[in-house]
């Protein structure tokens, strides 16, 4: 572990101003927040505008929840984050998602059409930075343009994710 949690000691009003972004009051404690957020909170600045951008791509986006999770898992895959796998996983069962999907996640392979496009898609983004012409129309098939943006920038953010998460080593939840 290369940033371990802050210490509880250390959890000033810079933290809590940080994560007030997105935690309620209860959860804004060291006891209470996730490892991820623990963890980030080394850098409240950072932390404070980070989730600022990522709670709009988890709870104010105009991607479907079930394809947000889809891509979003697609990516933990890809960039080998299990802590982003695990969380995720849940997340994703909660808005839809069954076993039978997610297990097609780690092949890229979907028995609906669109979720199909939706893995390709992030498969794309992950191998050439950007989404060929016909990937982009075949996303319109379901998605206007403010879904497809949200869908690059989601799929972008959580890339950042996995990077911190492997490069920081933040360890699942039942491992702290």
């Amino acid at each position: 572990m290369r940033v371990p949690p802050l210490p509880a000691d250390q959890w000033d009003d810079a933290v809590d101003r940080a994560l007030a972004v997105m935690l309620p009051e209860e959860r804004r404690n060291p006891d209470n927040a996730s490892n991820i957020l623990s963890t980030f909170v080394n850098h409240p600045a950072l932390t404070k505008e980070f989730l600022r951008f990522n709670v709009h791509l988890l709870f104010n986006s105009t991607l479907p929840p079930r394809l947000r999770e889809l891509a979003i898992l697609r990516v933990a895959h890809r960039t080998d984050s299990q802590y982003e796998w695990v969380q995720h996983v849940r997340m994703g069962m909660a808005e839809g998602l069954t076993e039978d999907d997610i297990a097609g996640v780690q092949r890229g392979e979907a028995s609906d059409p669109f979720d199909r496009t939706v893995l390709a898609a992030v498969d794309e983004l992950l191998d050439k930075y950007e989404l060929s012409d016909a990937t982009w129309s075949a996303l319109g098939e379901r998605f206007d343009t403010r879904q497809r943006m949200d869908f690059v920038f989601t799929v972008g953010c959580y890339v950042t994710v996995s990077m911190a998460l492997k490069t920081f080593g933040v360890e699942l939840e039942q491992e702290r």
